[in-house]
């Protein structure tokens, strides 16, 4: 399998996804769909973080394990061309826990826990008593991964922008101590795209919650995903007006729907009433198995070939283990540990 190739003078992008479940559209719609994008004009590494996924998993690696093909081969099925954009695997890379190891001594506990990103995720995980030391961790660990690769921009979520804060600082400790600029500091990539809602239009959307459409879905999966979406709870009767706003069948209408002037016209006809939900999520629901069918029928294709995956995972990671091992050897510089 080819590696990414002619990446000179191509800005360095770094991005990936814990590998706790299959991808959904919420990912397609947030970074799969810019990735495609940015693959032919940056140089573009995929990280499967695996290690990272254990942070909250850890009493059931399996869940990590066997997702790892999983969400490569949604890659592939989503058209991530490994000739174009290197696929590499977390745990593959030796140099990334060890400079984990070496940027955790540069940064406080205080600092960790004022991190609003983990601040929050440990909220909603449920972690306030029981808090996982990698988890608390994770934006040091990030740090590796971005600083590694010396990627420059980093795809990112207003809500990650944090975390890439963190990153800076890390990058400003260690190339202080060189007295050189040893590692990039990195600036974030932010999407265009709006952050698509679950599709019970309530909680934030979830590979385990059961609110989100995976990549994968079957063609009933999709129909009973689309049927139970949020709409207007006071729209009942077809001549009734509703609301767009906060409406998820609109909202998916305007992510996905090939022809945004029809969606327009649908959303004048609902607000002014004549138009039920049933006729709108009829709409959705043949517009997401178009998109989906050939989706799906490629990720099918791959999986059944998983020593193709495996041949990837491995090539992206044998090229990233010499880029990350040769940053490795500079931070060691830094600390002076470059003695053997």
């Amino acid at each position: 399998m080819n590696t990414q190739q002619n990446t000179v003078n191509k800005e360095i992008i770094l991005t990936g996804d814990r590998a706790t479940g299959p991808l959904h559209l919420g990912h397609y719609v947030g970074s799969l769909k810019q990735r495609v994008e940015l693959q032919s004009t940056h140089d573009q590494t995929i990280l499967v973080a695996d290690m990272q996924g254990l942070t909250d998993n850890a009493h059931n690696p399996n869940k990590v394990s066997s997702n790892i093909l999983n969400v490569v081969a949604d890659y592939l099925a989503v058209g991530i061309d490994p000739s174009q954009t290197t696929i590499c695997l977390q745990s593959q890379l030796p140099a990334l826990a060890e400079l984990t190891m070496y940027y955790s001594n540069l940064v406080t506990i205080a600092r960790l826990e004022r991190n609003p990103t983990v601040k929050s995720e440990i909220q909603s995980k449920g972690f306030e008593r029981s808090l996982p030391a990698g988890f608390l961790t994770y934006p040091i660990s990030q740090a590796a991964d971005i600083t590694a690769f010396n990627a420059t921009l980093i795809p990112v979520g207003d809500d990650q922008l944090p975390m890439l804060e963190q990153t800076n600082e890390i990058v400003r400790k260690v190339n202080a101590l060189g007295g050189k600029e040893v590692l990039k500091e990195c600036k974030p990539l932010l999407s265009n795209a709006s952050r698509l809602p679950s599709t019970d239009g309530k909680n934030k959307m979830s590979k385990t919650m059961g609110n989100a459409i995976n990549l994968g879905a079957t063609e009933k999966e999709i129909s009973a995903a689309v049927k139970s979406m949020y709409t207007d709870p006071n729209h009942l009767r077809v001549e009734d007006p509703g609301r767009v706003k906060d409406n998820v069948v609109f909202t998916y209408l305007d992510a996905f729907h090939p022809n945004l002037s029809y969606v327009a016209e649908l959303k004048e006809q609902y607000q002014r009433g004549g138009l039920g939900d049933g006729s709108t999520k009829k709409i959705l629901e043949e517009c997401l198995q178009e998109m989906l069918r050939p989706i799906r029928e490629r990720r099918a294709m791959y999986l059944n070939d998983k020593a193709q995956l495996i041949d990837i995972l491995a090539t992206g990671s044998h090229v990233s283990r010499e880029k990350t091992a040769q940053v490795l050897y500079d931070v060691k510089g830094v600390f002076g540990l470059n003695i053997l």
